[in-house]
């Protein structure tokens, strides 16, 4: 096996980890909240796939706001910060998809959570876009679409293996 660069060994880290966290702990919530082992599998094998996705769309996106900020001679980060905001923007973000099926039976709940969502996907690209003083319209565009194929992707496997 070859030696990962030390510019990719960011990402293959990142990535286990978040997928150990995140994977470990669906299945210990799933497992003591459902205690139907169909619906852990269910669970687990749609979060890993979608997370794996969303990752790989974040660090692509977040890598190319990177290049665009050194390109304007603003970039300055914090590791400490850097961690707290994802920590963060990750719990308020979670809530946006979250709510509709904390508020409305299913199928609304669905739909409603996939609109929030997609919705918020556009406007993070759009305020990006304003901030790097780019296209905010194509970025917003950008975002909905590696957003929304994820979600496609998401769905695409709960329909296959549905309990």
């Amino acid at each position: 096996m070859a030696a990962i660069q030390k510019e990719y060994l960011r990402s293959v880290l990142f990535g286990i980890e978040d997928s150990l966290v995140s994977t470990t702990g669906l299945i210990a919530g799933l497992s003591i909240g459902a205690e139907n082992k169909r619906i852990v599998v269910l669970g687990g094998l749609v979060a890993i796939v979608i997370e794996a996705v969303s990752m790989a769309a974040g660090e692509y996106l977040s890598d190319g706001a990177v290049q665009e900020l050194d390109k304007l001679k603003r970039h300055r980060d914090s590791p400490a910060a850097s961690g707290l905001l994802m920590l963060v923007s990750y719990l308020l973000a979670g809530m946006i998809p979250l709510l509709p099926v904390l508020v409305f039976v299913y199928p609304i709940s669905l739909i409603l959570s996939v609109i929030f969502a997609l919705c918020g996907l556009f406007l993070l690209g759009y305020i990006k876009g304003r901030l790097l003083h780019s296209r905010p319209f194509k970025g917003g565009l950008k975002i909905l679409v590696v957003g929304g194929l994820a979600t496609i992707l998401g769905l695409g496997v709960g329909f296959i293996f549905r309990v």
